[in-house]
C-alpha cells in the first residue's frame, strides 16, 4: 500500500483553516456593518432637527399648496343633493327637474349656513358670471313667498344655459384637473375631450412664455457681461481683485426692493440714463424705459450680474494661466486654445451662473411690478394676483405647479447634459 502525498494528508487540515478564516472574515465584516449602521443612525440623529424643520417649514407646506391645484371640495360640500342628483346624467342638453329642485335646496341651505358667498366664489373662478346670478337666485328663493322653487329656477336664464350645467357637473367632484388645464389654456368640452379655450381668453401659454423670455434674455445679457469681467478679476493681482469682488458683491448689501426703485429713478423719461444717452448723441429723444420690457430686462440684469458671475469667477481662479501658455507654445491659436483647452474648464461654471439665474428670474415678482408695464408681468406676478386679490388660492396652486414643472425639467436637462457633480456654484 502506497504511503499518503503530504498534500493529501494537508488537505483537510487546510480546508479546516480556510472554514476558520471565513467565518471570522464574515464575523469582522458583520461587525463593520454595524459599526457604519451606528455611524449612519448617529448621522442622522444630527442631522434630523434640521430634516424636521425642513419637512414642516418647507416640504409640507408646498405639498399642501400644489395639493390645491387638484382638490377643490367647495361645490362639492355646498351642493351634496345637486351632486346626488346629477349621478345618472349623460351631460347632453339639461338634466331633469329633480336637478333643478336639488340644486334649489342646496343653494337655500348654503345662505341659512353663510357659504352661499364661497359656493359663488367658486361657481365663478370656473364659470365667469355665476357669482352674481347664485347670490341672486339666491335672494330670490329666500323671499319666494310660497312661490315653487323649481319655477324660480327655470325663472333665471342663467340655470337653463346650455353651458351651465356641465359645469356645475364637473365641480361636484372634489378631485378636478379644472385648474391645471386652465393654467395651459384648455378646458373640457361637451363631449369629455380636452381643447384650446377661446383665443379671447387664452392667456396663461402667453405669460409663461413672457416669462421664459425675460429670463433667457437676463440670464444671456448677465453671461455677456459677467464672463469677461470674472476673467478680469480672475487674472489682475489680488488686491485688485478684492476690491472688484466687493464692487459685485455690493448689490447683496442692499435690498432688492431698494435697488428696483433706484432703477424706477434712473429709467425715468428724464432720469440719468435718458440724460446720458442724449448726452452721448446715442438718442435723439428722450425714451420711455420705465413700464417697459427693455427696462424691466435692464434692471433685472444688475440685480442678477453677481449670481451669473460669481460662479464663474470660482472656476476661472482655479485654471492656471500656464496652460493657454502652454496650448500657444504647442501651435495653437488664441482662439483654439481657448475653445479647446480654456472653455471646457470653465464651462461648469457657466452652466451654473446661468441656471440660477434663470431660475431665479423666473420667480421675479417685485421688478416686474414696479418697473414692467401692463404686457410685462410674469407668471408670478398673476400668481400673487390669485393669492392677495382674487383669493383664488386653487388657480395659483395650479400656475405654481406648473412653473415648478418646467422649473424641475429644465434643471433636469441641465444636469442630464452637464453633471450634477461637475456644477460649480462657489
Amino acid at each position: 500500500m502506497s504511503a499518503l502525498q503530504p498534500s493529501e494528508l494537508d488537505r483537510p487540515a487546510l480546508a479546516r483553516g480556510r472554514s476558520a478564516a471565513d467565518a471570522d472574515q464574515k464575523s469582522v465584516s458583520a461587525a463593520l456593518r454595524r459599526a457604519e449602521f451606528g455611524d449612519r443612525l448617529r448621522t442622522l440623529a444630527l442631522a434630523a432637527p434640521l430634516l424636521l424643520l425642513l419637512a414642516l417649514s418647507f416640504g409640507i407646506p408646498i405639498v399642501l399648496l400644489l395639493s390645491r391645484a387638484v382638490y377643490d371640495p367647495t361645490i362639492a360640500d355646498a351642493l351634496p343633493r345637486t351632486s346626488q342628483a346629477l349621478g345618472g346624467w349623460n351631460g347632453q342638453g339639461l338634466p331633469g327637474d329633480a336637478a333643478f329642485i336639488a340644486l334649489a335646496a342646496d343653494l337655500s341651505d348654503s345662505q341659512a349656513k353663510g357659504t352661499a358667498y364661497e359656493l359663488a366664489k367658486g361657481l365663478n373662478a370656473r364659470l365667469p358670471g355665476a357669482r352674481s346670478q347664485v347670490l341672486k337666485t339666491v335672494r330670490q328663493l329666500e323671499g319666494a313667498g310660497g312661490k315653487p322653487p323649481l319655477d324660480i329656477m327655470k325663472s333665471v336664464p342663467f340655470w337653463s344655459a346650455p353651458g351651465t350645467w356641465p359645469v356645475i357637473a364637473n365641480g361636484t367632484h372634489a378631485i378636478t384637473s379644472f385648474y391645471l388645464l386652465s393654467a395651459l389654456d384648455l378646458r373640457w368640452n361637451a363631449d369629455g375631450g380636452i381643447e384650446r379655450v377661446p383665443p379671447e381668453q387664452a392667456i396663461f401659454l402667453q405669460v409663461f412664455a413672457r416669462t421664459f423670455f425675460v429670463a433667457a434674455a437676463v440670464t444671456l445679457a448677465t453671461l455677456l457681461l459677467g464672463f469677461p469681467l470674472a476673467y478680469l478679476i480672475s487674472s489682475v493681482p489680488k488686491g485688485l481683485a478684492a476690491i472688484l469682488i466687493v464692487a459685485v458683491l455690493l448689490p447683496f448689501w442692499t435690498s432688492i426692493l431698494v435697488r428696483t426703485a433706484a432703477w424706477t429713478v434712473l429709467l425715468q423719461k428724464f432720469g440719468l440714463v435718458n440724460d446720458l444717452l442724449l448726452w452721448l448723441g446715442i438718442a435723439s429723444e428722450r425714451l420711455d424705459l420705465m413700464y417697459s420690457r427693455i427696462g424691466l430686462i435692464i434692471a433685472m440684469t444688475h440685480i442678477q450680474l453677481p449670481f451669473t458671475l460669481l460662479p464663474i469667477y470660482s472656476v476661472m481662479r482655479t485654471i492656471a494661466p500656464s496652460q493657454m501658455k502652454a496650448a500657444y507654445s504647442l501651435g495653437a491659436k488664441p482662439f483654439t486654445a481657448f475653445r479647446r483647452v480654456y472653455l471646457p474648464q470653465v464651462f461648469p461654471g457657466v452652466m451654473a451662473g446661468c441656471l440660477l439665474t434663470f431660475i431665479l428670474c423666473l420667480g421675479y415678482y417685485i421688478t416686474p411690478a414696479l418697473i414692467g408695464g401692463a404686457s410685462d408681468q410674469l407668471i408670478s406676478n398673476f400668481i400673487a394676483n390669485y393669492v392677495n386679490v382674487e383669493l383664488n388660492w386653487e388657480m395659483a396652486a395650479a400656475l405654481s405647479f406648473i412653473l415648478l414643472v418646467f422649473t424641475l425639467a429644465l434643471f433636469g436637462i441641465f444636469a442630464r447634459i452637464l453633471g450634477l457633480d461637475r456644477l460649480k456654484m462657489v
